[in-house]
C-alpha cells in the first residue's frame, strides 16, 4: 500500500499480526486512508490509535494484547514492596474470592 510506511513503534504495532494484516487488506477506503494519514501524526496521537485498536480487535476476538507500557506496569508492580503475593493471596482468601 502505498504511502502508508510505519514511522513509529506504535503504527507498527498496530499493523504487526497477520491479522491486523489482513484487516489492512480487506478494509474500507476510509479507514485505508485514516492509517495513511496516521502515518504522518505525532508519537502519542499514533499510540492513542494503537491502544484504541488493540481495544476493538480484543472485543471482537476475546484476547487482549498488553502495550509495551502496561506490560512494564504490570512488572514493576510486581516488582512492588506494597504487598507480597501471599499478602495478597491471604486478602482475597479472607473475603472468599480465593
Amino acid at each position: 500500500m502505498a504511502g502508508l510506511v510505519p514511522t513509529t513503534h506504535a503504527f507498527a504495532e498496530l499493523v504487526e499480526s497477520r491479522a491486523a494484516m489482513s484487516y489492512i487488506f480487506g478494509m474500507n477506503a476510509t479507514v485505508k486512508n485514516i492509517l495513511e494519514r496516521a502515518a504522518s501524526w505525532p508519537e502519542e496521537d499514533q499510540e492513542e490509535l494503537a491502544a484504541l485498536a488493540r481495544e476493538i480487535e480484543a472485543r471482537r476476538t476475546g484476547v487482549y494484547r498488553l502495550s509495551d507500557d502496561e506490560k512494564a506496569a504490570i512488572d514493576s508492580a510486581r516488582r512492588s514492596a506494597l504487598v507480597s503475593d501471599d499478602g495478597v493471596a491471604a486478602f482475597w482468601k479472607r473475603y472468599g474470592a480465593a
